[in-house]
C-alpha cells in the first residue's frame, strides 16, 4: 500500500470529508491520485452533493448511504458512515436496522428476482415464500424510511418486482417522487464511490 504522501488534495480531501483516515489509500484510489485524475474531483462533488439532498435530511442520506455501503460489502465506508450517521443522531437501532434492511433486501432481492424470471411458472408464484420479514412490520426508523431504503437497496441490486413494490408502499405512504429520485441516485453514487474506496 501506498503511503498518504502520494495521494493528491482531491484524494485527502475526500477522505477527510468522508471521515477516513489519511493514511488510508486502495487501488482504485491510487490510481486516481496519481493521475490526477479528473474522475477523482467529479466524484467528491458527486458524493457531497447526493449527501446534501434537500428532500433528504443528512440523518436520512447518511442512513441511506450506509445502506450502500453495507450492500456493497465495504467494510472502510461502512465504519466511515455509521460515524457519521451517529454524529448526525442516528441511534445504534437505526445503525442495527439499516443492516437489517441491506441484508433482507439482499435476500428478497434474489428470490423475487428469480420469481419475476420465471413468472410463467404457476409453481414459483404461488407457492409461500416462508420467509421471516418482521424488521419490516415497525422499524424503528420509521415505516415511510425503511421503505425508501429497501427500494434504495433493490434498485442497487437490479430486483425489477422488488422495485416496483417498494416505490409503490414508499408513494402510497406519501414521499414524493423527488424525495424517491434523490435516494436511488444518492445510492447509485455511493456505489460508484465503493468502487474506489
Amino acid at each position: 500500500m501506498e503511503t498518504k504522501e502520494s495521494l493528491n488534495p482531491a484524494a485527502l480531501s475526500l477522505l477527510a470529508e468522508l471521515g477516513i483516515e489519511e493514511g488510508y489509500t486502495s487501488p482504485g484510489l491510487q490510481s486516481l491520485a496519481v493521475t490526477d485524475s479528473k474522475y477523482l474531483r467529479d466524484l467528491k462533488l458527486n458524493v457531497a452533493g447526493v449527501l446534501k439532498s434537500k428532500n433528504l435530511n443528512i440523518k436520512e442520506a447518511l442512513l441511506l448511504a450506509l445502506a450502500a455501503a453495507v450492500n456493497e460489502k465495504n467494510n472502510t465506508l461502512i465504519a466511515a458512515f455509521e460515524q457519521k450517521a451517529a454524529k448526525e443522531g442516528a441511534t445504534a437501532e437505526e445503525i442495527s436496522e439499516t443492516h437489517a434492511c441491506a441484508s433482507l433486501l439482499s435476500l428478497n432481492n434474489v428470490f423475487y428476482r428469480f420469481r419475476h424470471y420465471m413468472k410463467g411458472s404457476e409453481y414459483y408464484n404461488n407457492t409461500p415464500a416462508g420467509i421471516r420479514m418482521s424488521v419490516m412490520m415497525a422499524p424503528v426508523m420509521g415505516k415511510e424510511l425503511f421503505e425508501l431504503m429497501s427500494l434504495a437497496v433493490s434498485a442497487l441490486n437490479g430486483c425489477e418486482q422488488c422495485v416496483t413494490s417498494h416505490e409503490h408502499s414508499v408513494r402510497a405512504l406519501g414521499t414524493s417522487e423527488a424525495r424517491v429520485y434523490d435516494s436511488i441516485r444518492l445510492v447509485a453514487v455511493i456505489k460508484s464511490l465503493c468502487v474506489i474506496i
